[in-house]
């Protein structure tokens, strides 16, 4: 059996890490299932020269093909890539993600094996968070690394037949978050299986933490509690309480963490300015996380 991928990658203002995404995409080394693939690249209303660059790059892009739209988010501009996509696999990446060269065989090896009785399955490969912009790749596994997520876009491959069968992705969830686990959640409903595909292997970039990104961070976990919510409304069930961390358990649990606001990020922030001007981001991005998580669930429960 021959099949045909496209990879849908929306993107807002990361020029600099979708060059490295898409420089690697184009180094892939196909066999005989796949003949040919594309890399539908939607351009969510960057100011950053992205679509200029991928113009004036045609030549060494050969395979990407750009669409544009006004700003409206992730979710929307998937489903733009989707429609317009014109073979029969989608895997979904995210523009800061860099993958080996032999990640859309991985993918497609691993589907097309699953695929016996239906195409209800997709499979999930492995992100590896990394700070390193000049060689990601030399990022190792961590333990923090490990994602329990049933369906997440950062790395997945799907049937394009499945995806439009179940609705695509809903552009309500316009702000930070959860519009692919929503679309995850009907899937599950229907009887899809996930497959753990670990060798189809991408390496997700952030900028280290440094202090100046405080403010950005707690205006995201604000936009996330919003999504959150809306996550709820659409699937009132007792596993969507436990993601969104709507439970009185997760209530009590970072309260008591944060000694309920005694530590905050004010009264932390000395500890990680040191941190990182000592050069150790990493521990100054998992202890800030404690506050952060704190602040979303105050704000979901404020919202309710």
């Amino acid at each position: 059996m021959v099949m045909n991928v496209s990879v849908v990658i929306p993107t807002y203002n990361r020029k600099p890490i979708l060059e490295k995404c898409l420089k690697a995409l184009e180094k892939q080394t196909l066999k005989n299932i796949i003949t040919d693939y594309e890399i539908v690249v939607i351009d969510d209303g960057s100011t950053d020269g992205t679509s200029t660059w991928i113009k004036n790059n045609s030549d060494i892009l050969p395979h990407v093909v750009l669409y544009q739209q006004e700003h409206g988010g992730p979710a929307l501009g998937r489903n733009l890539g989707v429609m317009k996509s014109k073979f029969e696999i989608i895997i979904f990446i995210d523009s800061d993600l860099i993958v080996r060269d032999d990640f859309i065989v991985c993918h497609v090896n691993k589907l097309l094996s699953s695929w016996k009785n239906n195409k209800k399955c997709f499979t999930y490969g492995s992100v590896i968070n990394t700070s390193n912009f000049e060689n990601p790749e030399n990022e190792m596994f961590k333990l923090t690394d490990v994602s329990f997520a049933y369906f997440a876009t950062g790395n997945v491959a799907i049937a394009k037949e499945l995806l439009l069968n179940v609705g695509l992705f809903d552009s309500s969830f316009s702000l930070y978050g959860w519009e692919d686990l929503e679309l995850g959640e009907r899937l599950k409903k229907i009887g899809t299986k996930l497959v753990k595909c670990p060798q189809a292997v991408g390496f997700h970039w952030h900028p280290p933490f440094d202090c100046g990104q405080i403010k950005s961070l707690i205006s995201v976990e604000k936009d996330r509690a919003k999504m959150a919510l809306l996550f709820y409304k659409k699937h009132s069930n007792l596993r969507v309480r436990f993601m969104i961390q709507l439970t009185p358990i997760h209530n009590l649990l970072w309260e008591i963490i944060c000694l309920g606001g005694l530590i905050s990020i004010n009264r932390l922030f000395p500890l990680l300015k040191f941190l990182v001007d000592s050069g150790r981001n990493r521990i100054a991005l998992e202890i800030v996380r404690i506050p952060l998580n704190l602040i979303y669930v105050r704000e979901l429960r404020r919202l309710i």
